[in-house]
């Protein structure tokens, strides 16, 4: 095909015919015995590989599949449901891989070498990429993608799921209308980011959004919205925009909420700054196990700032800015489950108390299959911020906060 294959003129899907009536030529042309699935077969994976991501092409159409981890050129795993699973698909050699990360990482403007080996990037859908190759990657280069669904969860795919209960859903939309500040704390691959998503879309249309991420991987609804993306240095070691920056930069640009994809270094305390200065109703995630441990992290990220301040300032930053922690968890069955609803409700002498509203109740033990019975369960204790819904004239359904024993406030 020659330059057609580079002419800018044509559109995806115009380009897509052509490979495949070329493809449908030469197969034809060759005379090759092949019955009329091998052809169908033979054509596809061909023209995946001129036009798509080689092997990959399948399990990035194939919407069962959330995850997809390449390690090395001949082994290749997947997330189905929770689970990885050791795929057939493989690629030809260490070069065909290659090839395809290449062609990845070009499409966003990154490259990839021995003098850069690792690099994140996204797909045009949205998907996270991550690659690392030689001398890095010690037996051959290696490649994440975390799969984005081209229908962005909403809110009752979180409660079908059982990542949320009808409950917590209520009350987390009033939070967001409410315009508190909520940290969605969990480890990696627990759905952090679709959760954010799904909180996100509780804001009003009439307010202006800020988003600030690595990769751009929020699918917000609203209209009003600015999408802001850090960039890493040139090869000369210049033109880095960090994270810090854009955020500094967003205060500038009139924001009624900042959703800060995640904080995981100094922006952290730009980021608390920001929630104690007008800009109430921010959203951000942070990497932890459990809402206190949240709460310890975001006191390191601050202090990576290099600010020099005291522990105790940091705290009562972090109990001012903070209003609420959403805690989520990866449970064994491989399911996504908010597994705390905690409050942020002071400072006592040293330390930032919390409060649970919803824990996850493990008692209720596992199914035949694994699968956890248990849900999220209200502790009984009502928040203090419920007092502000009521000031802003925003209703909860009496039956959000159940009366169950449990409820003691953190220390």
């Amino acid at each position: 095909m020659g330059t057609r294959l580079l002419d800018s003129s044509l559109t995806e899907e115009a380009l897509s015919d052509l490979v495949h009536e070329e493809l449908v030529r030469v197969v034809e042309a060759e005379a090759i015995l092949l019955t009329r699935e091998e052809r169908l077969r033979l054509i596809k994976e061909v023209s995946d590989d001129v036009l798509g991501y080689g092997p990959l092409q399948q399990l990035l159409d194939d919407e069962e599949v959330t995850e997809i981890m390449v390690n090395g050129h001949n082994k290749i795993y997947a997330e189905y449901r929770g689970k990885l699973t050791l795929t057939g698909v493989r690629f030809s050699s260490e070069e065909h891989l290659r090839r395809v990360i290449e062609r990845i990482v070009s499409k966003v403007g990154r490259r990839i070498d021995e003098s850069s080996p690792l690099v994140d990037a996204r797909l045009a859908d949205g998907s996270r990429v991550n690659a690392v190759i030689p001398p890095l990657a010690v037996h051959g280069s290696s490649l994440t993608i975390r799969k984005f669904a081209t229908d962005p969860f909403q809110v009752r795919d979180l409660i079908g799921f059982g990542t949320l209960t009808p409950e917590m859903a209520e009350l987390l939309n009033a939070c967001v209308k409410g315009r508190l500040n909520i940290i969605v704390s969990g480890g990696t691959g627990t759905g952090k980011t679709t959760l954010l998503n799904v909180l996100s879309s509780f804001i009003p249309h009439d307010e202006r959004i800020v988003t600030i991420e690595d990769a751009v991987e929020l699918q917000l609804q609203q209209d009003h919205v600015v999408s802001l993306e850090s960039r890493p240095a040139n090869i000369e070691g210049k033109g880095e925009i960090t994270i810090r920056d854009l955020v500094r930069n967003s205060l500038r640009m009139r924001p009624d909420r900042i959703v800060v994809g995640e904080c995981r270094g100094g922006e952290s305390l730009d980021m608390l700054q920001a929630m104690n200065t007008g800009h109430d109703g921010s959203l951000s995630t942070v990497h932890s196990n459990s809402p206190r441990d949240a709460i310890s992290r975001l006191e390191t990220l601050v202090l990576m700032a290099g600010m020099d301040l005291p522990l105790r300032a940091v705290r009562e930053q972090i109990a001012s800015a903070v209003d609420l922690i959403v805690q989520l968890t990866r449970l064994r069955d491989g399911t996504r489950r908010v597994t705390h609803v905690t409050e942020v409700q002071g400072m006592e002498g040293e330390i930032v108390t919390l409060q649970d509203a919803f824990v996850f109740d493990y008692s209720a033990g596992v199914d035949s299959n694994g699968r956890f019975l248990g849900k999220p369960v209200p502790t009984g204790v009502r928040p203090r911020f419920v007092e502000r819904f009521q000031e802003l004239g925003i209703e909860l359904s009496p039956q959000v906060f159940g009366a169950t024993p449990a409820g003691r406030p953190l220390r």
